[in-house]
């Protein structure tokens, strides 16, 4: 037995990633003879592993001298040489370890494949070193661990942790020891995604596709994740093959068909994919078969994982498409839950008893497309409303304490779509309202369905439904434009204002400088915060413009990384190199969100699809907003707020005068302060509508009288 008794060093020089790092905190006032005996047996256990060799056995040595740690050390270890008759060639290395700060600890830790509990511990340095966040073993379990349950182990607790790249190592010495396993490539396919190694994410993405080629959960991250990393050539060619493999899997047709990119190269683009999405979308109707169980529960599995949310983003109509679409949604719901697919008749209103009101979502959170639902439940009419909400998702937060607070009912049923519906249908609704449909699967699933006799959905997701279960689609009458019932499959509702009422956010004061998001004090920041699939190519140019005639320009875009070659070829044109005008900063937390908007000067809309959440904060924040309203209601929230303000001045009704407005503002300073100074007056305006409320409950009341009749 070669035990290295001699090199018992107090530091962490000795922890090295090739190495199986295992550590136990003897208490050492307890008597010398039962700290021996405990020593002895991890020792030797250890020893007896048959890869000791690669084993470095820290002690932990608080509260003790170093030179009595070495004598009772020695004394156990020239025992074991005594007594022990095991291969002397083999053997672990011991090393002894002491007054480590919490920033050692922390580090060690993560190094740190098993903890051996022994019978007396030092409870005090357990504690101080977070000991509980390591591995546990007993002694009697340690004996028999394999050597790949250690690794893994130890990559599941740093993965839970979220210490991506300390976990990659553990997941690495397992794939280089040919462990392989499912749950390995997918923590580690994770922690590449997770710390932006996107080749690393990529190739293992492939190993794991080819060693479980019909696992589909493979295929499927694969598929969405090249689509939403501009990789569509890729990412329609993955479909095509995982449809192959798995031909019974209705995931892969609807993604071999209907995919379409999450941002376009040109204009032309658009077109082709468009044309593309028609044909397949009559080609998937068209192999969809319902008549077997088996058929069934396999498209219903498929619209559960996916919407055709990227569609609409494309600007045109989509009516006739979405209709297409959402029949046959309402085909395989009604396939697979007959019961909840026929007419139901309105619940009789007896004299005093309130309308029941059903709001049904995945995102009751602070969620951008659900925020300003706190509103309607806030300025409700409760004499003459019963509010029921039922919340799917599972990521509750204040907001969420909002919703159940505003609300006479609150059933939250996450990920459980026949629970939400015999909930729902046990509740005995009046009027059932979603307030987005096409975020979610499971609730564009549930939305298929006939729940209550009158169903709703509001703009939350601003885009028809195509269902046939869905009456009415309750809009903004500042939105919309004259012939926007051609727009939707839905009979169009124009409430008062924008329609909703949205809680004036709160905007904490400034606390930070440009300085601290290597922005210069003397640019002209201008404001790019939507999300990159809002950026059509054929605006790439205004921004080239704006820089071209404000030479002291910065374009900030939170979330622009997949834009930049699109907007390096628009400045090219013009003569100008986008990196001296763009930045892309990764999405901040929400301190740093709302401090960046405060200290820029400019926010410019995007065309066709205009800002909501994001340019009600900038509102709030009181930056000047440069907006075009397009021909469709999810074009004109921007300009929609900047009426309902009375601050118009910066609506633009092209792109030409869009430049110059958004020039003018970045050059004039008096200017631009006067239409902050405007902006800050006027909040009450906007936020907190009671009116759009009043409108609502009218039209409510008119739904229900019309039944009755």
């Amino acid at each position: 037995m070669m035990i290295e008794a001699e090199d018992l060093r107090p530091d962490l020089c000795t922890v090295n990633a090739s190495n199986i790092n295992v550590i136990i905190f003897p208490d050492w006032s307890q008597s010398e003879e039962s700290l021996g005996l405990d020593l002895e047996r991890v020792i030797k256990i250890v020893n007896n592993l048959p890869y000791n060799n690669l084993i470095i056995l820290f002690i932990d040595s608080n509260n003790i001298s170093k030179d009595i740690a070495n004598l009772v050390l020695s004394g156990v270890v020239m025992n074991l040489l005594m007594t022990d008759d095991s291969d002397s060639s083999m053997g672990c290395e011991i090393s002894l370890l002491e007054n480590l700060d919490v920033c050692e600890w922390e580090l060690f830790t993560s190094e740190i494949h098993a903890r051996i509990i022994l019978t007396q511990e030092n409870q005090e340095v357990l504690v101080y070193s977070q000991a509980d966040n390591l591995p546990a073993y007993t002694i009697e379990e340690f004996s028999e661990i394999e050597l790949s349950q250690l690794i893994l182990g130890l990559g599941n607790k740093l993965f839970q942790r979220k210490q991506w790249q300390a976990a990659i190592a553990q997941y690495k010495k397992l794939l280089d020891l040919q462990v392989d396993n499912l749950e390995i490539y997918w923590n580690l396919i994770h922690c590449y995604r997770n710390s932006n190694l996107t080749d690393e994410y990529y190739q293992t993405l492939d190993q794991a596709i080819a060693l479980y080629p019909t696992e589909g959960s493979l295929h499927f991250s694969l598929i969405i994740d090249l689509r939403r990393n501009g990789c569509i050539k890729e990412a329609i060619a993955s479909a095509e093959k995982a449809c192959n493999l798995m031909p019974d899997d209705y995931t892969f047709k609807i993604l071999k068909y209907l995919t379409v990119p999450s941002i376009y190269n040109t204009e032309d683009e658009i077109y082709f994919y468009r044309q593309r999405y028609i044909q397949g979308l009559k080609d998937l109707i068209a192999q969809t078969s319902l008549h077997t169980p088996e058929e069934k529960s396999n498209a219903l599995a498929g619209i559960g994982r996916l919407t055709n949310f990227y569609l609409s983003y494309q600007a045109q109509n989509d009516r006739d498409l979405q209709s297409q679409y959402g029949q046959l949604v309402h085909g395989i719901m009604a396939a697979n839950y007959p019961q909840w697919v026929v007419p139901l008749s309105m619940p009789n209103l007896q004299p005093q008893q309130r309308i029941r009101i059903g709001y049904v979502s995945h995102f009751l959170h602070s969620y951008s497309g659900t925020l300003w639902l706190t509103g309607w439940l806030r300025y409700c009419n409760h004499e003459h409303f019963e509010i029921y909400c039922y919340y799917t998702g599972n990521d509750p937060d204040p907001v969420t304490q909002k919703f159940q607070e505003y609300s006479d009912v609150f059933h939250h049923i996450p990920y459980n779509l026949p629970g939400v519906c015999e909930q729902i249908i046990a509740d005995n609704l009046h009027i059932l309202v979603f307030p987005e449909i096409g975020m979610d699967p499971q609730t564009m699933q549930v939305a298929g369905l006939r729940l209550a006799p009158v169903q709703c959905v509001a703009w939350g997701h601003p885009v028809t439904t195509g269902l046939p279960t869905i009456d009415y689609f309750l809009s903004s009458e500042l939105m919309e434009p004259e012939n926007a019932q051609e727009h939707y499959a839905e009979k169009l509702i124009r409430l008062p204002n924008i329609g909703v009422s949205y809680p004036k956010p709160y905007i904490p004061p400034i606390i930070k400088t440009r300085s601290d998001f290597q922005l210069a004090d003397d640019a002209v920041i201008y404001l790019c915060c939507q999300a990159p699939f809002k950026y059509l190519p054929q605006y790439d140019f205004i921004f080239a413009e704006i820089a071209r005639r404000v030479p002291h320009a910065k374009f900030v875009f939170l979330r622009g990384t997949l834009l930049q070659q699109r907007l390096k070829d628009a400045f090219a044109a013009v003569d100008l190199n986008s990196e001296d005008y763009c930045v892309f900063l990764s999405i901040p937390e929400r301190l740093d969100y709302l401090m960046i908007n405060l200290l820029s000067d400019v926010y410019l809309d995007t065309f066709t699809w205009s800002g909501g959440n994001t340019t009600l904060e900038a509102i709030a924040c009181n930056l000047p907003i440069v907006t075009s309203p397009g021909e469709f209601m999810r074009g004109r929230h921007s300009d929609s707020f900047l009426k309902m303000l009375g601050v118009i001045d910066t609506i633009a009704e092209n792109p030409t005068e869009y430049i110059d407005i958004a020039v003018k503002l970045g050059l004039n300073p008096t200017w631009r302060s006067n239409i902050a100074e405007q902006m800050s007056q006027r909040h009450h305006l906007l936020f907190d509508d009671q009116t759009c409320v009043a409108g609502l409950e009218a039209f409510y009341k008119q739904v229900i009288e019309e039944y009755c009749q």
